[in-house]
């Protein structure tokens, strides 16, 4: 009885789902466009069902696509950690890793640094995806996420690799002609910018002061004429004299220094937003997600030594 499922097959499909069209696939795995497909024809032949859904454009994976992908995904990653733990895999590190990071901080932070990445590790190649949400913890489409916050979630390894806050700032222009807010519950006379990223509730500010058992939290129900899903345009908006926005101390430290933005209710904190480089169980032993998350936290740690100093 011929064999339905190739080994090779598991690595080529897990390829093409995420080039997400026949010939960015081909493009990725150096061959031609008709190979690709000639492959995927193959391996649909085999099996007796479909696997892709072809439009001129793009393409979308079947019922069947989407459950082979998880178990060739599941699978590849098994012989990964299986090499080595063996030992027979290269400690260098090589093969494709794919990340994914915020839209504004991936941007300014995170590219610079792969950039620098691959030229230590010329046997990598990376993928960088930037979307204004983290994707869910159960999506299996990268190997290293960057992400604002610890994710509650034991099915996946979270490395703190930079401390981090979030803090409401304004121009000293904004603040001349509007006044500076003395407790939190005077921005609701505040023009206050928005940016709509993540779960948390939208327009609701969460200032705490005290510690411990002492501590209090008040929720701030901001509005303003502004609003994003991107950062840095929120932050060019508080630039402009437009009003007070909350954001992570790494996008807007440099201002803040250079005083063209000042800090709001620094007596107050805000939620905690360390970033953390997240990535699934079984690939805590590849050497190039090893490698690349040891590399996020040593730069990222002279940079907050830098900036200190």
């Amino acid at each position: 009885m011929a064999t339905s499922i190739l080994p090779a097959d598991l690595g080529f499909f897990s390829a093409l789902a995420a080039a997400g069209s026949l010939s960015a696939a081909a493009r990725e795995l150096g061959v031609s466009t008709a190979a690709v497909s000639k492959h995927l024809a193959q391996m649909e032949s085999r099996i007796g069902v479909a696997l892709v859904v072809r439009t001129t454009r793009r393409m979308s994976l079947t019922p069947e696509g989407e459950l082979y992908l998880a178990h060739a995904r599941r699978i590849l990653g098994e012989i990964d950690g299986l090499e080595q733990l063996l030992g027979v895999a290269s400690s260098t590190p090589k093969g494709l890793l794919r990340v994914n990071a915020t839209l504004g901080f991936g941007r300014s932070h995170v590219s610079p640094l792969i950039s620098k990445f691959v030229r230590k590790h010329p046997g990598v190649e990376v993928q960088l995806q930037l979307s204004v949400n983290p994707p869910p913890l159960t999506e299996d489409s990268y190997d290293v996420c960057v992400r604002f916050g610890e994710p509650p979630d034991s099915r996946v390894v979270s490395r703190r690799i930079a401390p981090n806050r979030r803090v409401l700032c304004a121009s000293p222009a904004y603040l001349a002609r509007h006044g500076t807010p003395k407790v939190p519950n005077d921005l609701v006379r505040h023009n206050c910018i928005g940016i709509r990223q993540g779960e948390e509730a939208y327009g609701v500010w969460r200032l705490s002061s005290g510690r411990g058992r002492h501590a209090t939290v008040e929720s701030i129900k901001t509005r303003g004429g502004l609003t994003t899903n991107d950062g840095e345009i929120a932050v060019n908006w508080a630039l402009d004299g437009h009003g007070i926005v909350m954001r992570a101390e790494w996008d807007v430290g440099r201002h803040l220094r250079s005083g063209r933005l000042v800090q709001v209710l620094p007596q107050y904190a805000t939620p905690d937003a360390d970033i953390y480089a997240v990535y699934p169980q079984r690939h805590q032993l590849a050497a190039r997600v090893r490698a690349f998350v040891d590399f996020l936290a040593q730069s990222f740690g002279q940079q907050a030594l830098a900036q200190r100093g």
